[in-house]
């Protein structure tokens, strides 16, 4: 296919991503057709995917509004994906003017649209970088110059942690990043998981091996095995939950079905 003007040269555009299929899930115009396809295969198993997208981004908005209430001005965002409406500088500046927001990502498209976005904001990065390198993420430039680790910062985990494999050990990555900061400080993740689906297991493991086709394998994780990334936190009301009902603002009865696949949880550092 022919390269689009905003694809970076460095990408191969025959390979799907999966920052580029989240954001078709979302409406977004930044993916190829190799996205859409792998998009399509995985909406034939569960075709509810673009809601379960829609509902993390909607629990985002809702914890960053949360840690902006808390006195939180300091954001650091891995596996941010490409930039949408209500990022997460945006949500944390109606309540936190100037608030720093630091975006980690390892898709080029990703990281270049963000710098495209954030162009002139002083307050704001992009880092391409890969979580399970928390060292190069905290000690990369964009960090070191708007995030004081010496003050709480909200660390953000949002649809990532379900695309790192056990053997790669994302309990450590998690736990090392969480040594880095200060008292106060809040986890914000949500986690893929089959309960909660509105589907047989056997049907939704016909979106999953999508994903484990296309060499980004989607991690289906228990509750309670979600819950040890929460590993010296204080889980904040009302805890890990679906995302819907994490303190939300519609009533959750009115929510997909769709909407309640996997969980979401705010820990606070003591």
């Amino acid at each position: 296919m022919e390269r689009p003007a905003w694809a970076p040269r460095s990408i191969d555009i025959s390979v799907p991503s999966v920052s580029r299929i989240y954001d078709y899930y979302l409406g977004g115009s930044h993916n190829f057709d190799v996205d859409r396809e792998a998009a399509r295969k995985a909406m034939e198993f569960m075709p509810g995917l673009p809601k379960i997208m829609q509902a993390n981004r909607a629990f985002m908005r809702r914890a960053v509004r949360y840690a902006a209430d808390a006195g939180i001005t300091q954001f650091l965002d891995i596996g941010s994906g490409i930039p949408t409406f209500g990022n997460v500088h945006e949500v944390a500046r109606e309540v936190r003017p100037g608030a720093r927001v630091v975006y980690v990502d390892h898709d080029p498209v990703a990281v270049a649209h963000s710098q495209v976005v954030l162009e002139g904001d002083l307050d704001a990065d992009v880092v391409a970088a890969d979580l399970l390198k928390p060292r190069d993420i905290l000690a990369s430039g964009p960090v070191e110059q708007l995030i004081d680790l010496e003050r709480p910062v909200a660390l953000l985990l949002v649809a990532i942690l379900h695309f790192v494999e056990d053997r790669d050990d994302p309990y450590s990555a998690v736990a090392e990043l969480t040594a880095a900061l200060a008292p106060g400080s809040l986890l914000v993740l949500t986690h893929a998981s089959y309960e909660g689906i509105p589907l047989p297991p056997g049907r939704a493991e016909g979106a999953v091996d999508v994903y484990k086709d296309i060499r980004n394998p989607l991690v289906m994780r228990s509750r309670d095995e979600i819950a040890r990334f929460f590993e010296g936190y204080e889980m904040m009301e009302p805890g890990l939950v679906p995302m819907p009902h994490w303190r939300p603002e519609t009533a959750p009865e009115d929510e997909d079905p769709y909407a309640f696949s996997g969980f979401a949880g705010v820990g606070r550092t003591s």
